[in-house]
C-alpha cells in the first residue's frame, strides 16, 4: 500500500512480498464464524499434515466471503427467524453444506454475582433490561449477534457498543470482571467456571463451494465426519452431531 493511501478499493490489485523465506500457502482457509469445535476438527488436520488457517469475521462475512471466491470453507449459524431453520436460507449461489454438528448456547455471568444467581430466562431479560448491567456483546454479522439482538429487543444495556470477535472473548471478559454477562457456549462457560443458562439451541454448519468439494484437505475434513472421528472430537467437547 502506498504512502499517503488509507485504503483500498475492493477488487484493485496489489503486489504482495511475503515477509518470512519459505512461507507456503494453507491447505484449508476457513473464513467464517468462530466455534471452539471447529477449532478442534482444524486442529485434527493439523495432526495429519495439514496447514489449516482460520479467520473468524462472522457467519454473514464467512458466507459473503465464499460468495466472492475467497476461502474454502465458512463456519455459519445463521437463524431464519421465518423458518426456524438454520442456514439453508443464506447459502450463496455454488455452496452446500458439508457436514454439522449442534450446540447450546446461553446467558453466561460470574457465579459470585449474585445478581444473576436463580433466575430463569424470562426473569435475567426482565434484569437485564431494567439494570443494564454491563455486557459484552458479539460482532455484528455474527449468528451469536442474531441471537442477542433478538434477547434484547430494543435495549441497550452498558457495553452493547463493545464487540467481541469470539466465543473466546465473550467468556475471557466476563472471567475477567470486563463485563458482567453476555451469551456465548456451555462449553466456555463450564471452562471459565461460569454460571449458564440455556438460550437455545442451534445448528453450526460447515458450508463449501462446489467447485471446492474435491480440494484434498476439504475432502480430509469430510473424512473426518465420515470415520466418526469428527463426532468423538465434539463429543467430547459436549456437541452433538446434526
Amino acid at each position: 500500500v502506498e504512502r499517503h493511501v488509507e485504503q483500498l478499493e475492493e477488487g484493485e490489485p496489489v503486489l504482495v512480498r511475503p515477509l518470512g523465506a519459505g512461507i507456503e500457502a494453507a491447505d484449508l482457509v476457513v473464513i467464517g464464524s468462530h466455534c471452539v469445535g471447529l477449532e478442534m476438527l482444524l486442529a485434527e488436520l493439523s495432526k495429519q499434515g495439514l496447514r489449516c488457517k482460520s479467520i473468524a469475521v462472522g457467519s454473514r462475512a464467512g458466507l459473503k466471503a465464499l460468495e466472492r471466491g475467497e476461502g474454502d470453507l465458512a463456519g455459519s449459524h445463521l437463524l431464519d427467524a421465518e423458518t426456524g431453520r438454520y442456514n439453508e436460507a443464506f447459502l450463496p449461489a455454488g455452496c452446500s453444506r458439508l457436514a454439522g454438528y449442534r450446540r447450546r448456547q446461553g446467558i453466561v455471568f460470574r457465579r459470585d454475582d449474585e445478581r444473576f444467581e436463580g433466575l430463569d430466562l424470562e426473569e435475567l431479560r426482565a434484569f437485564i433490561r431494567a439494570e443494564r448491567p454491563r455486557m459484552v456483546n458479539r460482532n455484528r454479522g455474527s449468528g451469536t449477534r442474531v441471537l442477542i439482538d433478538a434477547f434484547l429487543g430494543d435495549a441497550r444495556p452498558e457495553g452493547h457498543h463493545s464487540e467481541a470477535r469470539s466465543h473466546h472473548a465473550v467468556a475471557a471478559a466476563i472471567a475477567q470482571g470486563r463485563a458482567d454477562w453476555g451469551i456465548t457456549l456451555d462449553v466456555l462457560a463450564r471452562d471459565q467456571g461460569l454460571g449458564f443458562v440455556f438460550l437455545r439451541d442451534e445448528h453450526f454448519d460447515l458450508i463449501v463451494p462446489d467447485d471446492r468439494r474435491e480440494r484434498a484437505a476439504v475432502r480430509a475434513l469430510e473424512g473426518l465426519f465420515a470415520s466418526g472421528r469428527a463426532a468423538a472430537i465434539l463429543d467430547e467437547l459436549g456437541f452433538a452431531s446434526a
